[in-house]
This record gives structure tokens, sequence and C-alpha cells, in this order.
């Protein structure tokens, strides 16, 4: 579904990712981890075009999108759930779910209203209230069902535990875990709440300081204390 061949990536004169690779498989959840700084938003900036890398390739189900315009990748069936959730405050939960272009591949919707509304059924409660007054975790499932309205083949997750009460990073994680079972959407989730990175995730790759140092399938990861502790501070 995905592939980084060995990109890199700058911001101006900032050389931070220097030579990521990792693959994320169809129907497969990936988890991407690592401190503050170590280049995991990057990672996914350089995926979506935001920030092309000047080196490597970024494939997508096959297709070489390095470079290309970010509206046109999310055409071709990649979502993103962006750090900060970035919903349109002013407006309604409805009118942010309705704004969403559909990837415009030509299928019949995978994720219409009644479907969003079944995953989410506490925003079919608070469908006609504006996302500035939801709550955290309220405002954090919008920006799920936002990106999932859009009907994506992948979805690129940035910190959706972030500034999340503990209870509340369950209740994503189990959101993710019934979207694993009732969609083929494959997942590259960033993360530094361990915890639900091991939830959720079928396998692991670890950056430090703009590279992969470390991947696995999550049972190995699991069972691996030194690299928790040296790259992850657990």
């Amino acid at each position: 579904m995905l592939q980084l061949i060995d990109i890199h990536t700058y911001y101006g004169d900032s050389y931070i990712l220097q030579g990521v690779s990792l693959r994320v498989g169809e129907s497969s959840a990936v988890a991407l981890l690592g401190r503050n700084g170590m280049g995991k938003t990057t990672t996914i900036n350089s995926i979506i075009g935001l920030i092309p890398p000047r080196r490597g390739q970024v494939l997508f189900k096959g297709v070489d999108v390095t470079g290309v315009e970010p509206f046109r990748i999310g055409r071709m069936g990649l979502g993103l759930v962006p750090q900060g959730r970035r919903i349109f405050p002013s407006l309604t939960v409805k009118e942010n779910l309705t704004i969403v272009p559909r990837s415009g591949r030509g299928r019949l919707a995978v994720w219409n209203m009644e479907r969003l509304t079944s995953l989410f059924p506490r925003l079919e409660e608070r469908i006609n209230t504006r996302a500035k007054f939801l709550s955290g975790g309220e405002q954090q499932m919008l920006a799920i069902a936002r990106a999932l309205k859009g009907d994506p083949d992948l979805l690129l997750m940035d910190e959706p535990s972030e500034g999340l009460a503990p209870l509340l990073v369950l209740e994503v994680g189990h959101i993710i875990q019934q979207l694993k079972k009732q969609s083929s959407v494959s997942i590259l989730l960033v993360e530094q709440n361990l915890g639900l990175a091991v939830q959720v995730a079928d396998e692991v790759y670890v950056m430090s300081k703009g590279r992969v140092v470390y991947e696995s399938k999550i049972e190995e990861f699991k069972s691996d204390e030194n690299v928790k502790s040296r790259y992850l501070g657990v």
C-alpha cells in the first residue's frame, strides 16, 4: 500500500529525515514511534506532499507520488488525521463532514454518513453542534471521521491521542480496532503513547534523529525492553 524508499527531507537547511525507509501493507496497521523531534511528523508530511523529500521515493499503491500535490495524493485514496485535529471550529459536526470531497476514484461511497455515525455514535448525538463546543475526544473522533469521509485506502494518523485523558485514549484505541475489523483501510499511526500503539499495531518502526533504527512485528517489539528503554524512554 505504501513504501518509502530512502527519503531525505529538509526544513530549509535543516536536514530532518536522513534516509527513511518503511512499508505499510494492505489492510495492516503500522505504528511509527519515537521521542519528540525525531522526525515522525515530518515523515507524515513527506508522504502527503506537504514537505516533499529532496531525495528518495514515496510509492502509494505502486505509484511514485514523490512531490505530487497533496490534494492529488488525497484523491488517490490517502487520508490524513493531522496532529492537532485541524477541524473547522465554526462549522457543525455535519458541516465538517459534508464539505469533504470524495476521493474521485469513481466508486460508490464506502464511508457515508450512516456508516460514520455507526462507528462514532457520539458524533451523531452532536451532529448539529459547532465543533468548537466539542470535547477534546469528540474533536478527535470528528477528525478521524472527516478523514474517513474521503474513502481512503490508507489513513495517516498523526498523534491521535495527543492531549486526551487516559480514558479517551482507550476510546480512540477502541475506534481504531473497530476500524481494522470493519474495513480494509491500512493505517500508519504516529504515536508517543506506547500503550495505544501496542494495542492497535501489527508492526512497529522506531525513529531516532531522522532515521529508522528499529522495525519488527508487534509481538517481538513487546518483549524488546532494550529498544523501549533506549529510544522511547520506557
